[in-house]
């Protein structure tokens, strides 16, 4: 198969000390996120990592599904264990995010954030990222950062699976008019995900946010927030400290979006 992902070629461009310790590749799995789950809970240590040509069940936020087509895109996932608590996890997810948008741009691509975890590049939707958390009681006992990016998927294909969502979306391919090396990209998100988890390790949540604010593409732009049981307008003022998402209203005041879809009106 032309381009196909070889844990072999991605260690070859590798540069990591926790991430892709050990590699896992399978050619078709429900979701990376439940085949590294499976491997989690029988002991496997952080920095696993996990791909897979297709996903029979791919997922994104909300349970929405994620179009995932053989043999063209990145899907990924990899295992954390930070000595966190739950309530810190929704920010560590930032981690994923910002190593997607560096490796969009190691490709010579413009990237930006769309909040939460959105990655758009030309204004395209090419990459989403999902995570999902274990607990026991009140303790963390792991974190899996999954990733799905669209790389040289057709703009056909997406249309006729997603739709309207399909045309709002792109592939890297697309927006850069040449083919992109699926086991170069991996091994670059692969590198960028580690640096940042060390960024982390040694500078705290901060340090993401100040990166992460940097690739906003929401902050100063009107927007339309839909939570659970309401939809609501305002302009975007950035993420707190916690990373949840600050919306001004028109009666002046800051709302905290916790969890939600969030829609750009300009």
């Amino acid at each position: 198969m032309r381009d196909a992902l070889s844990i072999e070629l991605i260690r070859r461009q590798l540069s990591a000390k926790t991430v892709g310790r050990q590699i896992y590749l399978f050619g078709e799995v429900s979701s990376t996120n439940d085949a590294l789950r499976h491997l989690a809970k029988a002991g496997a240590r952080e920095g696993t990592t996990v791909l897979a040509e297709s996903q029979s069940a791919g997922r994104g936020r909300f349970g929405k599904s994620w179009f995932s087509p053989f043999g063209v895109n990145l899907y990924a996932s990899v295992l954390f264990r930070p000595a966190i608590g739950p309530k810190e996890a929704p920010l560590f997810s930032f981690i994923a995010s910002l190593a997607v948008a560096d490796a969009v741009r190691a490709v010579g691509l413009p990237a930006a954030i769309k909040w939460p975890n959105d990655i758009l590049a030309k204004g395209k939707k090419v990459a989403g990222v999902l995570a999902e958390l274990a607990t026991t009681g009140d303790r963390l006992d792991y974190v899996i950062l999954g990733v799905g990016v669209n790389l040289n998927v057709e703009r056909k294909a997406l249309v006729e699976a997603l739709g309207d969502a399909g045309r709002a979306a792109a592939a890297l391919r697309e927006v850069a008019g040449r083919d992109i090396d699926r086991n170069a990209f991996a091994a670059g998100f692969l590198t960028f995900l580690d640096e940042w988890f060390q960024v982390y390790q040694d500078g705290g949540a901060e340090a993401l946010l100040q990166a992460w604010r940097d690739r906003d593409i929401l902050t100063g732009r009107r927007v339309e927030v839909r939570e659970e049981g309401s939809v609501f307008q305002g302009r975007a003022l950035g993420v707190d400290g916690e990373g949840h998402l600050l919306v001004e209203e028109s009666k002046g005041q800051a709302r905290q979006v916790v969890a939600g879809q969030v829609r750009l009106l300009d």
